[in-house]
C-alpha cells in the first residue's frame, strides 16, 4: 500500500475548489492511488516528460498530477487542476503541459 502525500501547492490547489468538489477529488485519490498507482487505467495515465508530474488521474473535469516513489511506497500529489474543453487550469490560471 502506498502512502499519499500532498505538496503545499497541491493543498492550495484543493482549497480552490468547492467543498463538494474537494470531497469528490479526495475520495478518488483515496480509492485509486494507494494500490498500484503506476498501473495505467481508463482514468490514470503516464504523461510525457514535463515539469509538473509523471502521472495524471482524471476525475470528471478535474486532474490530479502526481509522482510515485516506489522505493518509499509514496505517492506525491504535485498539483490539482481542472479542464474546460482542451484547456487545463491550475491555480486558476491556464497551464501548458
Amino acid at each position: 500500500m502506498f502512502q499519499i502525500d500532498f505538496t503545499p501547492e497541491a493543498l492550495a490547489d484543493l482549497l480552490f475548489f468547492r467543498a463538494y468538489e474537494q470531497r469528490q477529488i479526495i475520495q478518488a485519490i483515496e480509492t485509486q492511488l494507494p494500490y498500484q498507482p503506476t498501473q495505467p487505467t481508463r482514468n490514470r495515465k503516464q504523461l510525457r516528460p514535463n515539469a509538473l508530474a509523471e502521472w495524471e488521474l482524471r476525475i470528471d473535469n478535474f486532474r490530479v498530477f502526481y509522482d510515485v516513489d516506489s522505493e518509499l511506497s509514496l505517492v506525491k500529489i504535485e498539483a490539482i487542476g481542472y479542464k474546460e474543453g482542451n484547456t487545463l487550469f491550475i491555480h486558476g490560471e491556464e497551464y501548458e503541459l
